[in-house]
C-alpha cells in the first residue's frame, strides 16, 4: 500500500514542478497585465462601496458583504505581478512609477496597508453596522489612494 501511495504521488510533484516553473517564467508583459487585472476589479467592487459610502447610491448590505469579501481577496493578488523583470517593460502601457522599485519597503508598507483595510472591511461589513461600514469604507479607499499618490502615475 505504500508504495501504491508513494507511486500516486510522483504525479503530483511532477505537476507541481511544472507549474512553479511555469509560474517563475512567466513573461514581464503577462505579470503586467495580470496584476492590472486584479486591480481592474479591486475598482469594479470598490466603486459600489464608495458610492454608498458617500451617498451616491443607497446602502445595500448584501452589496457591501459581497463586495467587501471580494475586495478582501482581490487586495492581496497584484502584487507578485511587480517583479523585478517588469520594471523595464515597454509592450503594455503601465502606470507603474519607478519609485516601485527604487523604494521597496515603502511599496510593501502601502500594500500591506491596503489589505489590512480591506481585510477590516470585510469583517466590519458583516456586523450591519452601516456608520462602520462606511467610515471602514474610507480608510479602505484611503489606503488604495496612499499607495497611488506615490507608486502610480497621475491619470488625466
Amino acid at each position: 500500500m505504500t508504495k501504491n501511495v508513494w507511486l500516486a504521488g510522483i504525479p503530483l510533484a511532477i505537476g507541481v514542478g511544472y507549474v512553479a516553473a511555469a509560474f517563475a517564467q512567466a513573461k514581464p508583459e503577462v505579470l503586467v497585465k495580470q496584476r492590472q487585472a486584479a486591480m481592474t476589479l479591486q475598482g469594479k467592487y470598490f466603486g459600489p462601496l464608495a458610492g454608498m459610502a458617500q451617498g451616491k447610491a443607497p446602502y445595500n448590505k448584501d452589496t457591501v458583504v459581497r463586495n467587501a469579501e471580494f475586495l478582501g481577496a482581490l487586495s492581496k493578488m497584484p502584487w507578485d505581478g511587480f517583479a523585478e523583470s517588469t520594471k523595464d517593460e515597454k509592450s503594455v502601457k503601465t502606470a507603474a512609477l519607478p519609485a516601485i522599485w527604487k523604494d521597496t519597503d515603502k511599496f510593501k508598507q502601502a500594500q500591506q496597508h491596503f489589505e489590512e483595510e480591506a481585510s477590516k472591511l470585510a469583517q466590519v461589513s458583516k456586523n450591519g453596522d452601516e456608520a462602520a461600514v462606511k467610515a471602514q469604507i474610507g480608510a479602505t479607499g484611503k489606503a488604495c489612494g496612499g499607495c497611488h499618490q506615490d507608486f502610480r502615475e497621475k491619470q488625466q
